[in-house]
């Protein structure tokens, strides 16, 4: 049986960190990984104990749902929540990062951004990362993983 690979593993995590998403528009996974372990990981939705979009629908200003915090905030929060460093980690996510987000991962110390899905991608959040030394790489999840895993049961 041969292992599955290390992006792919942690991207996994991700999308099924996504599953737990409450946001209707788009369901995001973060996972924060530093020395191929895995330290935080978060989803897209409310405030913890708030209302959340699947119940009361999005809040929308100006083309955002204000109500959500976003999967990676959310997995960088967590880390600061706890106490986790987050100097020199790895984030995968399922969709390319927001502006805001990629802003909060370089500030985050964060060294490196994989993602499987483009979304939206700001120039500026590339020019950026460029700027910070932070590498980016498109890592699409082979869906024949789950699809072994599924036979496996």
């Amino acid at each position: 049986m041969d292992r599955i690979p290390w992006n792919q593993y942690f991207m996994a995590q991700s999308h099924l960190l996504s599953f737990r998403s409450t946001c209707t528009r788009l369901a995001v996974g973060a996972t924060i990984v530093r020395d191929k372990r895995m330290i935080a990981g978060g989803y897209n939705g409310s405030i913890a104990g708030g209302v959340h979009c699947i119940d009361e629908g999005c809040y929308v200003i100006d083309n955002h749902c204000v109500r959500t915090i976003h999967a990676e905030m959310n997995a960088i929060l967590q880390c600061a929540k706890f106490g986790v460093a987050t100097e020199g980690a790895e984030i995968y996510v399922t969709h390319f990062p927001c502006l805001q987000c990629s802003k909060a991962i370089i500030q985050a110390g964060i060294k490196a951004v994989y993602y499987a899905k483009d979304y939206k991608n700001h120039p500026y959040a590339l020019e950026i990362f460029e700027q910070a030394g932070v590498k980016i790489e498109k890592v699409s999840l082979n869906k024949d993983i789950f699809l072994t895993l599924a036979n496996d049961l």
